[in-house]
């Protein structure tokens, strides 16, 4: 049975806090779910690093231009570019070539997540070809063929109507200590004295005595 090799390296150290506070909003930026989905992408950008460092040394014109076709048939480099621009790239443009960074910037995911799940699923096809790889390097040619099933595709979301809830009387403002409740007593004892009073000194209002004919 075949060995199969690993696509990546672990880092020699594993707990550095600035690489995982890096990782962590590469992650959440491109919705990856494991941190060997940035180590594979590290993996490919040494492997064209390497490659681009042995051609600086070797001056091969013929290798050189292989390289450099290859890399902008990837879109990762444009036409006419040096192996100085190769050693330039970052982690952050093998990820844009994505095909699920790729979905989510066309539109057609309401977040990087969700495209994923869309390729998972299924729903997504290159040149009428599925693809259910998230990780899928797109090439300058595929990326005008990608099509996306178009009942699975981001809906814009619908904005609920804000209801006015209506306004609440406004409460008496409670005593917060003894004396302001007794003092809020005597307040009101006064103000029915006051009343009683009042109604006693009106004069009874006579009525009309019923005429007889």
């Amino acid at each position: 049975m075949r060995k199969l090799r690993k696509k990546f390296k672990k880092p020699m150290v594993s707990w550095e806090s600035e690489s995982i506070k890096e990782n962590k909003v590469i992650m959440s930026e491109y919705g990856l779910r494991r941190r060997k989905e940035i180590l594979i992408s590290h993996e490919n950008l040494r492997g064209f690093r390497e490659r681009a460092r042995q051609l600086i040394a070797e001056s091969d014109e013929n290798k050189e231009k292989l390289l450099m076709d290859k890399l902008s048939k990837l879109g990762l480099l444009k036409k006419g570019s040096s192996l100085d621009d190769v050693l330039a790239l970052t982690v952050r443009d093998i990820l844009d070539r994505r095909l699920q960074t790729i979905v989510f910037n066309k539109g057609a995911a309401s977040s990087p997540l969700n495209a994923r799940q869309l390729i998972v699923h299924g729903h997504v096809k290159i040149d009428g070809r599925k693809i259910k790889f998230p990780s899928y390097i797109v090439n300058v040619d595929e990326e005008g063929k990608i099509d996306v099933d178009a009942k699975q595709q981001a809906a814009k979301p619908k904005t609920a109507k804000k209801t006015e809830k209506p306004a609440e009387a406004e409460k008496p403002a409670e005593p917060k200590n003894k004396a302001q409740a007794k003092e809020a007593k005597t307040e009101k004892k006064d103000k029915d004295a006051a009343g009683d009073a009042e109604a006693k000194e009106k004069p009874a209002e006579e009525k009309p005595e019923n005429k007889k004919e």
